[in-house]
């Protein structure tokens, strides 16, 4: 039987970045065959994986990228296709090993509440919102930036430092930066220094506490390492959200979203 879904709407079926245990867990806790996810190849960056419930176990199937000439093709096994939907649609029909593709896996949808305004700068791919504003997130496309959509049911990118996690019991947290990439032809990827980091008023230098921990990209010499409560030196703020600082003798590159800064104005107290 073909399955019913929309092959085009990638928000259905597409999990971002996501381990294959994890994958397996959450096709497993279904009890349908032909359920199925698509998530970021761990190995090779850019190949996806498509994950379907088969009987009794979760099946893993590498899709690769393939670059030809000027044009992009996905692949897998011996098969090809213009684009991810077009592979979707085919196994609706075409049975993989045991069985055709039925539905994407219901997914428990991440809440966020706005801690800053967003107009998104009149960029069509942006969703600006109000502070206070409640959104939905569809997918973790990079590290700064995720799709949402709001309570009208509008959709588009926003960026991660303005917003915080709504958890079950409906505590708030930061979100932080994701490690998620984007999926291929899915979105564009845009830089956050676009945009102006909330405005905070703070004569500089000032000091912060580590409220986040941080290890950078180990190819990475500008950025620091940050453990939670170190006492940080800020030194400059950019539009980036990529501030810069003083710790244990090096200066480098942090994201603002991972300190909060020190009230006391006493900044002598807190010189190593």
């Amino acid at each position: 039987m073909a399955g019913n879904f929309d092959a085009y709407d990638n928000y259905s079926w597409y999990a971002g970045a996501m381990s294959r245990q994890e994958a397996t867990d959450i096709l497993m806790s279904t009890n349908e065959t032909g359920v199925f996810l698509v998530r970021d190849s761990s190995t090779i960056i850019g190949d996806l994986v498509l994950c379907v419930r088969e009987d009794n176990k979760v099946s893993h199937y590498i899709v690769n990228k393939i670059q030809e000439g000027d044009q992009v093709r996905y692949k897998i096994g011996e098969n090809s296709f213009p684009d991810v939907p077009c592979l979707l649609n085919f196994y609706k029909l075409h049975y993989l090993d045991t069985t055709p593709l039925t539905t994407p896996v219901p997914r428990k949808l991440e809440k966020v509440k706005a801690k800053y305004d967003f107009d998104g700068s009149g960029d069509p791919d942006d969703l600006p919102f109000k502070k206070g504003e409640i959104l939905t997130i569809l997918s973790k496309d990079e590290e700064q930036w995720w799709t949402a959509k709001n309570s009208v049911g509008q959709k588009g990118s926003i960026p991660v430092p303005y917003v915080e996690k709504i958890d079950e019991s409906r505590s708030l947290s930061p979100a932080g930066c994701g490690s998620s990439r984007a999926s291929p032809n899915f979105h564009s990827s845009k830089e956050l220094n676009k945009y102006n980091t909330p405005n905070i008023q703070r004569k500089l230098p000032a000091y912060a506490k580590v409220i986040h921990p941080r290890v950078p990209n180990a190819y990475d010499s500008t950025a620091l390492k940050l453990e939670v409560a170190d006492i940080i030196k800020v030194t400059n703020i950019h539009q980036s959200g990529q501030w810069e600082g003083e710790l244990r003798g090096k200066h480098g590159f942090f994201p603002f979203t991972h300190i909060e800064f020190i009230d006391s104005e006493n900044t002598e107290d807190h010189e190593s």
